[in-house]
């Protein structure tokens, strides 16, 4: 491999020749060889959406000549296409509040702008990392607001998703809406219920989950850039944060805006504390979900059997013709892994220390890993899952016809007592709770005609 020398602060350094990271990238890399896992390909994006926004806002203000303000701007442009994703690889596991992945950034930049200019990569007196690509900014401010408007483009992608997901679970609530039922609570018998009711509440908790993003996006939208190191904007001119900000509203189409504090922005992560706090939300409902239709679509012979998944592998290696849930199960997993990474985002955003949070890295790489899995799995449990389910209304119809939960609707022509006294006399001698009662006597053949309607209980009486 054929290499060039670069010159850091710290001495010389041998870099590839090929490479468009330079020499702070390469001690980086050799410092930090900890997971193998590189930077999320939206904080890469939003990183260089807001070396571009600096560019244009240092070049409209007189601080970057316009020729190097155009050369930087069109490199950004192609680290934001991605064209140069590979060219990050610092591991997240890295230095306090993300300088090597600011410096991979700037370095990336430079070299393809001097590129550009028909300059030679490493020479970084026509276009320098620092000094012009990280012009009026500081890694403190730039990557809580990579972090922020990444996190933003996640949650975008994340929300459709989960649209797609309530809409399919609307539809088969409707599908089943004529599909009576036992509901269970404590996991015991109770009132009657149709099938598409208990969907209706599925599809509702998902679509809540994308209020919530929505409301995390908002927290997120403020960013601190101009802060620069401390939140006190050295370096930097006085209109340079208003207008940074609303070049990448322009860039972007994010509902962004300055924040009203920047120390507050420098110090603090509540926002993404808050942003995986929704995330966390929303794989605490959707464990319920899965592990719901894994238990009504239990059996097939021996389980609740009310409704049944979709075949999608065989489930067992020795156990010929069984099929199991595993469109569930892996989302359950992933739901659990999501709920982890929210823990250590806690840990991380309280663990900020006086100006700057050093530990944002971490919460960048976990946030932006459960927003992207939970996008994936979303997907793929909607479509080789809930799209296929089909209800068992034979066997709904017999639990509902044996539930002791229809006796409820004996409370106001008799009485709670009486009724419970129905109930117990029906499980005991294997009678229906409807046989009992008219074995009693306890209502004319009007009342027990309207007692007895399994799907008029299932609306206010």
């Amino acid at each position: 491999m054929e290499y060039r020398e670069e010159k850091d602060s710290l001495g010389i350094v041998k870099v590839p020749k090929d490479a468009y990271w330079g020499v702070q990238t390469r001690r980086a890399v050799e410092n930090f060889p900890v997971s193998g896992l590189h930077a999320h390909t939206k904080l890469i994006w939003a990183s260089a959406v807001i070396k571009k926004a600096a560019a244009q806002a240092n070049g409209k203000l007189g601080k970057l000549g316009g020729a190097l303000s155009d050369k930087i701007v069109q490199a950004a442009d192609e680290v934001i296409g991605g064209k140069f994703d590979s060219q990050f690889v610092v591991d997240v596991y890295q230095a306090g509040a993300g300088t090597s992945h600011n410096m991979n950034v700037n370095e990336v930049i430079a070299n393809r702008a001097l590129e550009l200019m028909g300059r030679e990569k490493g020479d970084y007196k026509s276009c320098s990392p620092n000094d012009h690509v990280n012009m009026s900014q500081s890694t403190n401010d730039v990557f809580p607001a990579a972090m922020r408007i990444a996190a933003i483009a996640a949650f975008k992608d994340l929300s459709d998703e989960l649209r797609g997901l309530s809409i399919s679970l609307s539809r088969k609530s409707a599908e089943f809406d004529h599909v009576l039922k036992s509901a269970r609570t404590h996991l015991q018998d109770a009132v009657p219920i149709r099938l598409g009711q208990e969907f209706s509440g599925y599809a509702t908790a998902v679509e809540r989950g994308v209020e919530r993003l929505a409301d995390a996006a908002k927290e997120l939208g403020e960013l601190g850039l101009g802060g620069s190191a401390a939140g006190t904007g050295i370096n930097t001119h006085k209109d340079y944060a208003p207008l940074v900000v609303e070049y990448i509203k322009e860039i972007t189409g994010f509902d962004v805006r300055p924040s009203p504090n920047l120390f507050y922005s420098m110090q603090s992560q509540g926002a993404v504390l808050m942003a995986s706090g929704a995330l966390r939300n929303i794989a605490s409902d959707l464990i319920r979900i899965a592990n719901d239709l894994r238990l009504l679509s239990s059996g097939p012979m021996t389980g609740l059997a009310e409704i049944t998944l979709p075949a999608v592998q065989p489930g067992s290696s020795i156990m010929p013709g069984k099929v199991n849930p595993v469109m569930a199960e892996m989302l359950a997993m992933v739901c659990f892994q999501v709920c982890g990474n929210d823990r250590a985002i806690e840990l991380a955003a309280q663990a900020g220390q006086l100006e700057l949070n050093v530990m944002m890295p971490v919460m960048a790489h976990n946030l932006l890993m459960s927003a992207e899995i939970l996008k994936n799995a979303v997907g793929v449990f909607r479509e080789r899952c809930v799209d296929g389910i089909t209800a068992n209304e034979e066997r709904c119809r017999q639990y509902v016809n044996k539930s002791l939960g229809i006796a409820t609707a004996l409370n106001q022509y008799i009485g709670y007592l009486k009724a419970a006294e129905v109930a117990k006399e029906a499980l005991k001698t294997g009678k229906s709770v409807a046989e009992v009662t008219r074995e009693k006597g306890y209502l004319s053949e009007e009342e027990f005609k309207k007692v007895f309607d399994p799907m008029r209980l299932t609306e206010p009486s």
